[in-house]
């Protein structure tokens, strides 16, 4: 299955929920929250599989993963210690693209991927043209010194004052370290990852 790539705020109104995180898909112009197609106030209260269909959706959306990636991200999450859920979204989290965008290096996630894909990308010091790439903690995430002048990554750096604790990020040297997995509190909270544990046990 394809990764979406149409309009981002018919998604987000769909779900209800900021697929870019920063609410951005429902500013002046764009603020219905209704889904695409629905009017008026009434409100569908989702259990069991709706729900569960919905918080798979949101984690799907979100990272920009396909089907296949995300149910392969599940296996792996099921065979490994500890919580699955929380082990789901610690692979998520250390795939390139995402840490690229954690970094700052990106405004989103759509556009680390691309930096990746088009070869901007160093993984300790060699190219990684593979968005998907599972980085190992330790593991050094640079750029391209003929690709630090690019718009992605100026508007990337200015939009991300800061970077989260468990990344972290050099400006001066354009390069940063994936230094531990992230916390549950330091990720998204309008998440439910147990739901999609559930939704690919049924």
């Amino acid at each position: 299955m394809m990764r979406y790539t149409g309009p981002k705020h018919r998604i987000s109104r769909r779900l209800k929920f900021s697929i870019l995180e920063t609410n951005k898909e429902f500013a002046k112009g764009k603020q219905r929250r209704t889904a695409p197609g629905m009017h008026g106030t009434k409100r569908i209260v989702l259990k069991g599989y709706g729900q569960q269909l919905v918080e798979k959706q949101k984690v799907k959306y979100m990272y920009g993963l396909t089907e296949k990636q995300l149910k392969n991200i599940y296996k792996k999450a099921i065979t490994m210690k500890g919580s699955s859920s929380l082990n789901l979204l610690h692979i998520i989290e250390s795939r390139l693209d995402n840490l690229v965008y954690r970094m700052g290096l990106a405004p989103t996630r759509a556009a680390a991927r691309q930096l990746v894909n088009h070869g901007h990308i160093l993984l300790d010091g060699r190219k990684n043209d593979i968005p998907s790439t599972t980085v190992r903690l330790g593991q050094m995430i640079s750029l391209k010194e003929a690709s630090r002048s690019i718009p992605t990554v100026t508007e990337g750096l200015k939009l991300n004052a800061t970077t989260l604790p468990f990344v972290s990020f050099d400006k001066n040297k354009f390069e940063g370290t994936f230094v531990r997995y992230p916390e549950r509190n330091e990720l998204n909270s309008e998440i439910n990852e147990s739901f999609i544990i559930e939704f690919y046990n049924r």
